[in-house]
């Protein structure tokens, strides 16, 4: 393999840190809605359920929370979000990346369309060895996403220094040149 074979990307510091404040902010959000009924009843006439308040201000402080300690952890890692090459790609770009894929078990890409988001969804061959990877929480997340794209392997550009249009051409290249019928 030469060194032309190889495609690092990096993690974007700068994408990251935006991330980071967005949760915080949520984060924030989340603590004020869990606060006292005196605090917010009759501030939103249509949205005066305690009940659903708290439990919405729980879930957003848990989530973004983790989004939050993510986004930290990220922030000081030295590891390059994303490398493609001759053996597949290595996935480390989000919270539950999907680690080394080799390009024999990559069948095609597609676009998940979210509003305001494109996520890559990588094809396998096997998708179940790849929900069935690691830990308990993360092998939930991996069927979360298998639930809401198809599949479990989802990738964004949105910690990557690399759109997601330039994304989705590279990965295809490697794919023609390296993939199962290369």
């Amino acid at each position: 393999m030469t060194v032309s074979d190889e495609r690092v990307i990096q993690l974007s510091k700068a994408k990251l840190l935006r991330l980071l404040i967005v949760a915080c902010g949520f984060v924030v959000l989340g603590i004020f809605m869990l606060q006292p009924e005196s605090e917010w009843t009759g501030s939103q006439p249509d949205f005066n359920e305690p009940a659903l308040i708290r439990a919405t201000g729980l879930l957003t402080v848990a989530f973004f929370g983790l989004c939050a300690l993510f986004g930290v952890k990220k922030l000081f890692e030295q590891k390059p979000g994303l490398v493609l090459n001759s053996t597949g790609i290595l996935d480390n770009s989000s919270a539950i990346a999907a680690g080394l894929i080799p390009w024999s078990e990559i069948v095609g890409f597609d676009i998940f369309q979210m509003p305001g988001e494109r996520l890559l969804v990588v094809k396998v061959i096997d998708p179940d060895k790849y929900v069935n990877r690691g830990s308990a929480i993360r092998r939930v997340l991996n069927k979360a996403n298998v639930g809401l794209s198809g599949r479990p392997i989802v990738m964004t550009s949105n910690s990557l220094k690399i759109d997601f249009d330039d994304l989705l051409h590279l990965c295809n290249a490697y794919l023609k040149k390296y993939g199962r019928e290369a």
